[in-house]
């Protein structure tokens, strides 16, 4: 085999919603300020005893079954996460016992918000070796459980679910080379720390980075791929914001893709945000098999990755 593909997708949300009201009912916002500043409707929120491997197994068994293979198929798992809480057994760990996986390798990965993107070339690289043949890629947030809720500037931002896919061996590259990088320096724009662990970032910082920067980054992405921007059927960036979205999709040059905007309905999953938006449009049929998607993801550690896709 000289490549990896993805195979199929699933995803998952708690049936819990938080509207942009019930916000207002516990901090000083309302609909239109949410709405004016990061595009963002409801947020889907998990409850207190449902977890982040949880929440993975359920999106994972989808893209399972989705796929055709049996559990016993699977030989690698990979879980991109920043929230789980336990340290052993990972949260991959955790998936492979519930769905009953015979002895892959796992392990979580944390790039925070960048994280898939970042999962899903790891799968593809070790394909490309032969150190595993059929993989799990599940994204999983539950970003709930470390916002303050009294800060308006955050809070309205956060949702919780999971995504996953399962990347498989390919006689050709259907995975395009990635391009990863982060901006060291600048790290501190976005943390998750403290006692109790809690989520805060220098707003207009990230903004300006992302809608400046990472443009010319996703074009190099494409061009990796021997693609043209115009030629991609769709974008999938990580669901931050719909004021970067939006921006950053237009840089690309992207002037014929449907562009993912499940941040207005999903809030921002960080992790769990690209195969949750990607595995929406799948489902609804809005990209056609085989055609060329851009991933790109950022965020925390002002972390990027990003990779052009062949639709499942």
């Amino acid at each position: 085999m000289t490549g990896s593909r993805l195979l199929a997708l699933g995803h998952y949300q708690p049936s819990g919603v938080l509207t942009n009201a019930d916000l207002a009912k516990i901090v000083d916002t309302d609909d239109a300020w949410i709405r004016s500043r990061v595009g963002i409707r409801t947020r889907h929120v998990a409850a207190p005893d449902e977890s982040v491997d949880a929440m993975a197994s359920e999106a994972a068994a989808k893209a399972l079954a989705a796929s055709g293979l049996a559990a016993e198929d699977i030989d690698l798992v990979l879980v991109a996460t920043c929230t789980a809480t336990d340290r052993s057994p990972n949260t991959a760990a955790r998936v492979a016992a519930k769905l009953g996986l015979r002895a892959p390798a796992a392990m979580d990965i944390n790039v925070v918000c960048s994280g898939f993107t970042h999962a899903l070339a790891t799968a593809d690289h070790a394909i490309r070796a032969g150190s595993a043949t059929h993989a799990l890629v599940i994204g999983a947030e539950k970003f709930t459980d470390v916002v303050d809720w009294t800060d308006r500037s955050t809070c309205v931002l956060v949702g919780d679910g999971a995504g996953a896919a399962v990347v498989s061996a390919s006689d050709e590259p259907l995975i395009g080379p990635v391009v990863w990088g982060s901006v060291p320096q600048m790290g501190n724009a976005i943390r998750i720390e403290g006692e109790p662990t809690r989520f805060a970032q220098e707003g207009q910082t990230v903004y300006r980075w992302a809608t400046t920067q990472l443009p010319a980054i996703a074009r190099t992405v494409c061009e990796r791929s021997g693609i043209l921007p115009a030629d991609l059927a769709g974008v999938v960036l990580h669901q931050a914001n719909l004021r970067i979205i939006e921006p950053v999709a237009e840089r690309i040059g992207a002037v014929n893709a449907v562009v993912a905007r499940d941040v207005v309905d999903s809030g921002n999953t960080s992790a769990a945000s690209v195969p949750l938006a990607l595995s929406k449009l799948v489902e609804r049929r809005e990209i056609p098999a085989g055609a060329p998607v851009l991933l790109f993801a950022f965020g925390g550690n002002l972390s990027y990755a990003g990779q052009v896709i062949r639709c499942p």
